[in-house]
């Protein structure tokens, strides 16, 4: 199988931060994307970002900006699809997604990923870490996804579908436990950014 590309997905509202682009914010001396992409980058065979509105105010990363293509916030699906659609034309069989709002993230994150799915045609498979009340909680923003599902993934949003793991259950997705409760910390709030900042120091 060839290696996945990578999708990083910044196209959340951000409402609980008043709005804007959460992955530019600073955590330490390096924006919160910087952080992704230093973390993604090495684990996929190329990196895009999914995002809306005007892409130039991402043109310092030098990556290809790839909008939604269903109309109106459709979340993380919408974004995912877009990726799909992307890792088409290049010829990729599967892409694997962060979001752009969780800097910390497993370093093995593709490795794992691709383990919880060996024997699948098409593999697919999100991220999980332990819950106390759950026994363990998806992360849908993190997962593994094929091409080849692209189509079925566009009809089921436009017939309104938004809930991730409703898709990917669908499909007998599989899960990829990582022990670390906090493995997939992201920034939702001020206090959240406070946070991040101290981590990224203890990382320096």
């Amino acid at each position: 199988m060839k290696p996945p590309l990578g999708v990083i997905l910044a196209g959340g509202q951000a409402t609980r931060m008043g709005g804007g682009d959460k992955g530019l914010l600073q955590a330490g001396d390096t924006r919160l994307i910087d952080h992704v992409i230093q973390r993604l980058s090495p684990q996929v065979d190329g990196l895009a970002l999914n995002a809306n509105g005007d892409p130039t105010r991402f043109a310092d990363l030098k990556l290809p900006v790839i909008p939604d293509s269903i109309d109106g916030f459709a979340g993380p699906l919408a974004g995912v699809l877009a990726g799909l659609d992307w890792a088409a034309q290049q010829g990729a069989e599967t892409i694997v997604t962060a979001a752009a709002d969780t800097p910390f993230f497993p370093c093995d994150l593709v490795p794992r990923l691709h383990l919880a799915t060996e024997g699948m045609q098409h593999p697919l498979a999100l991220a999980a870490t332990p819950d106390p009340k759950r026994g363990k909680a998806r992360h849908p923003t993190f997962g593994l996804w094929p091409v080849a599902l692209r189509d079925d993934l566009r009809a089921a949003l436009r017939d309104g579908l938004r809930k991730v793991v409703l898709w990917t259950d669908k499909h007998d997705g599989r899960t990829a436990l990582f022990p670390d409760e906090d493995a997939f910390f992201n920034v939702n709030t001020p206090d959240d950014l406070k946070r991040a900042e101290t981590i990224a120091k203890e990382l320096q």
